[in-house]
């Protein structure tokens, strides 16, 4: 695979980075990220892995835009609402760049779909909402040793992680919150959010997925970035591996 002269110019600022090169370009136009949810989290991610040139992004949501979307999903405008998220979101990429095909997958992730949905995967980005949608998902990545992406907000406070629980030193998104299937869910209806912090997390979380095809800098495995809009502070944590945690063990 060589680049075009259209590509060279578009993936320039790129090519010109010691870090990624010609060569982490193509690698990335050769690259399958899929990314769970176009909400607030995926609207900024999805716009920069497609401007990034990644070459195929699978969309995974079920849900429709709404007015309330507007004040932070970026990747829609006033007349979308009412449409499917993974249509309206495959119009305003298809717009950014035409080299990222895109698959999408209007329905809802759960432990009986993710694997068939994410087995192709380089890598896996989860915005989702939801706790129980990002068990299913982190139990895929770890059967299917995939790099998870995880990266959550609310309010004025966001987080990301990245997670290859299958490496002997890394933990899996379980070693970090446990299991409970009951646990409440706090939406972003509830308790209100930021609609710039989602950009903020989204563009993170983007930088990581690319990292995760290219690698470059430092491994964020194993770590947890937690970012305070309120305070303008970003701490990074160490994640340990749970030598008691029951997903692990089964890798």
């Amino acid at each position: 695979m060589t680049l075009s002269d259209t590509q060279l110019d578009r993936y320039a600022r790129h090519i010109i980075l010691r870090e990624i090169g010609g060569g982490g370009q193509m690698r990335l136009l050769k690259s399958h990220i899929a990314v769970i949810g176009a909400g607030g989290i995926g609207s900024p991610a999805l716009q920069y892995l497609a401007a990034a040139g990644v070459g195929q992004l699978t969309i995974i949501d079920d849900d429709h835009v709404e007015r309330s979307n507007l004040q932070r999903q970026t990747l829609f405008g006033t007349d979308d609402i009412g449409r499917m998220k993974v249509e309206a979101a495959a119009d305003a990429l298809a717009r950014l760049n035409p080299d990222s095909k895109l698959r999408l997958h209007a329905t809802r992730i759960d432990s009986a779909n993710a694997d068939d949905l994410l087995a192709s995967a380089d890598c896996i980005l989860d915005g989702s909402d939801n706790f129980a949608t990002r068990l299913a998902v982190a139990d895929a990545a770890l059967r299917l040793q995939i790099p998870l992406v995880s990266a959550a907000i609310g309010g004025f406070e966001g987080q990301l992680a990245v997670y290859r629980g299958w490496e002997i030193d890394k933990p899996c998104y379980r070693c970090f919150v446990g299991g409970d299937p009951d646990r409440a869910d706090i939406s972003c209806a509830d308790q209100g959010v930021l609609g710039a912090m989602t950009g903020v997390i989204g563009s993170l979380a983007a930088i990581e997925a690319v990292r995760a095809v290219v690698p470059f800098g430092d491994d964020m495995a194993g770590k947890l970035l937690l970012a305070d809009g309120l305070s303008m502070r970003f701490r990074t944590l160490t994640l340990p591996k749970d030598p008691g945690c029951p997903a692990c063990v089964l890798v």
